[in-house]
């Protein structure tokens, strides 16, 4: 049995709502990432190219600072990582996130919501801010309504 840990990110709720049936789906324990400054509305608003997320999303170097407290990843074997789909890719707090941890021998798993992308390349884009002993598993976009079912069937089909 793996010690999984269900991370994930949300600006809006909808992750987090997917990341929490997702948790009671694998047991697994429940990490919210955040940041140290909240996205306001006008912060996440994509069609104002001056609004924090858009600038964000156009520099890939930035990494926007964690709230501090500390993930459990040294207990897990497993990481599902949830985000959701921003301009084609992870946020990149995720990125941040990455680069906090050590993730070597652990296997990560990625998850999304989107109002219709799925990953594209994020987790080529993640992958480098891993070591290279971090192992991968394939990715997948839900609905953030996605039932315990489903979720179970998913793991189940990686081998988790």
């Amino acid at each position: 049995m793996s010690n999984i840990l269900v991370a994930y990110f949300s600006a809006s709720g909808e992750t987090a709502r997917l990341a929490g049936t997702l948790a009671d789906a694998v047991g697994g324990e429940l990490y919210e990432i955040k940041p140290a400054q909240k996205y306001s509305t006008a912060d996440l608003d994509w069609n104002d190219k001056r609004s924090r997320s858009t600038i964000e999303m156009k520099d890939k170097k930035a990494r926007p600072a964690l709230d501090g407290s500390a993930a459990n990843i040294q207990k897990a074997n497993v990481v599902m990582l949830g985000f959701p789909i921003w301009w084609y890719e992870a946020p990149r707090i995720i990125q941040t996130f990455l680069e906090s941890y050590d993730f070597s021998g652990k296997t990560v798993v990625p998850f999304c919501t989107s109002g219709g992308s799925g990953l594209g390349n994020t987790v080529d884009i993640l992958k480098e801010s891993c070591c290279a002993e971090t192992n991968w598993k394939p990715g997948r976009r839900f609905s953030p309504y996605a039932d315990k079912a489903e979720l179970k069937a998913w793991t189940e089909s990686l081998g988790l």
